[in-house]
């Protein structure tokens, strides 16, 4: 079973040096509290340097130990330290749940019962690890969440307390007042503009970010109607709660965050959010974290697949390359079986066909190109797909998806293990481990998947000409892991790349 090793703090030399020289590699890695005022900051605070300070793991351990989030640096807006919620150790698996809300209304015995842990060997695995436990967590998790809404937005604090997940005000001016020792109206800031429908944040990543590759590859596979990418921005139609009685779509936009803004950020995406829930916005700043690849760390990444000597000058060339994830398990899952044996461009008119036919139409287009949602699995789980060109055998391998994802046979819990995720869809008729592999990798944004069977993967490896079998490819793999993810869109994007041979003209 592939797992992903997890790191603990970096040395206190490391951290020193990554402060001084405000290194923002290391932003979200570790946290630098400061004893003589008992704040707490990112590695890239602009602040004067502390003299007598400690490092922490995560901002939850900070605040565990008595210290506040710095209102310079806003230890909010630093990336999550990916490895800890990548892959398949226990550790991941536990925070990937809690970001998804198990701990909301159940208990830690629960949470522990999914990663197969017991509640005591759980919690102190969160000490040990992070420096906290699972609910410490969770706490700062809402808080800081809550600290960048009061901070970025006009949100009504009503609001923002919903959001960041607390159930009442009065729970939420309590646990704020207890932590930062103030009132969440002290914090907010007077803002230039009125309040509109337009709710802006900012989305922190760790450098470099080939951000202009990611718009690359979901521009070729973008939907129209539910998805338009341009040169400079990822926009789509969005439904948390389909087929619910409360289902209200809304639209948002993802683009670099603007030089112009008052507040300059260069590492750092802007998503432009209309028409979501309050309650909805948690789960929407994780869904995109997790499809941008936000949380990543190059540094990581390229240490360990340098070794290879193939991917060495690629890494080298585009070190900001991240794993492309989707919006939607189902929508990928589906994409990826109209896929299968085509070409991109291919699977793009037949998804979107599949898309105009059969998706949830808006009573007014959002913008233009936005127009509709994709179909939620019960559309298609009997639903004659032939006539919109997909082969008999492919138009019932849909169908089987959607009735095994209503019925619980698949599903996308980030508790699974890649090798748990990839069995489970492989026993599903017309799904192979291409298709099994692909959809960790877009659906999950699984940091091992790895479709060993993938043609151009095998042809890009030798890189001479020949073919490697799916075999002797995924042998070569094993010393990748637990990065394997990333080396295939380093193969897919150079194999992009590669000169097409002239025409012969006679």
């Amino acid at each position: 079973m592939s797992s992903l090793a997890i790191p603990t703090l970096p040395d206190a030399q490391t951290c020193e040096q990554a402060r001084r020289s405000r290194d923002p590699r290391f932003d979200g890695l570790f946290f630098t509290a400061v004893l003589s005022t008992k704040i707490y900051c990112r590695p890239v605070c602009p602040a004067p340097m502390a003299k007598r300070v400690v490092y922490y793991a995560s901002a939850a351990a900070a605040e565990a130990a008595g210290f506040r989030p710095c209102l310079r640096c806003r230890p909010e807006l630093s990336p999550g330290d990916g490895a800890w919620r990548r892959g398949d150790a226990v550790l991941a698996r536990a925070l990937k749940l809690i970001e998804q809300g198990v701990l909301d209304e159940q208990p830690l015995s629960a949470l522990a019962e999914r990663v197969d842990i017991g509640e005591r060997q759980l919690r102190r695995l969160f000490v040990d690890r992070l420096g906290v436990a699972p609910i410490g967590v969770l706490g700062t998790r809402r808080l800081l969440f809550a600290k960048q809404l009061l901070t970025e937005t006009t949100l009504p604090i009503t609001e923002v307390a919903l959001a960041a997940g607390f159930g009442s005000l009065r729970r939420f001016n309590a646990a704020f007042l207890d932590a930062y020792r103030m009132a969440p109206r002290d914090l907010r800031k007077q803002r230039d503009e009125l309040p509109g429908k337009t709710l802006t944040l900012r989305l922190g990543y760790r450098p470099p970010y080939d951000f202009v590759a990611m718009l690359d590859f979901l521009r070729g596979r973008a939907l129209p109607g539910v998805e338009v990418v341009d040169g400079a921005s990822y926009s789509r139609v969005f439904a948390l709660d389909v087929g619910s009685a409360s289902a209200a779509p809304g639209w948002l936009r993802v683009s670099q965050w603007p030089a112009s803004r008052k507040h300059a950020d260069p590492h750092a995406l802007q998503l432009e959010l209309h028409g979501a829930r309050p309650a909805q916005m948690l789960e929407i700043v994780s869904r995109l974290r997790r499809m941008f690849d936000l949380d990543a760390d190059p540094q990581a990444i390229g240490a360990a697949l340098s070794a290879d000597a193939r991917l060495r000058p690629l890494l080298q060339r585009r070190p900001g390359l991240r794993v492309p994830s989707g919006w939607d398990g189902f929508e990928i899952a589906v994409r990826a079986i109209i896929g299968q044996q085509i070409s991109v461009a291919g699977a793009r008119t037949l998804a979107s066909r599949l898309s105009q036919k059969f998706g949830q139409p808006l009573s007014a287009p959002f913008a233009v190109g936005l127009d509709h949602l994709f179909p939620a699995p019960d559309a298609l789980a009997d639903a004659d797909l032939t006539a919109i060109g997909l082969t008999r055998a492919r138009a019932e391998t849909v169908r089987i998806v959607a009735r095994a994802v209503l019925d619980g046979r698949v599903d996308f819990r980030p508790e699974r293990t890649l090798d748990d995720f990839t069995a489970r869809w492989v026993a599903l008729p017309g799904i192979g481990p291409w298709t099994a592999h692909y959809i960790a990798l877009r659906a999950l944004g699984h940091p091992d998947a790895f479709p060993a069977d993938d043609l151009v993967l095998q042809r890009a490896v030798p890189n001479d000409g020949s073919r490697m079998s799916a075999k002797t490819l995924a042998a070569r793999s094993e010393a990748w892991r637990p990065w394997r993810a990333y080396s295939v869109i380093q193969l897919w994007k150079d194999a992009m790349n590669v000169p097409k041979p002239a025409k012969v003209v006679a």
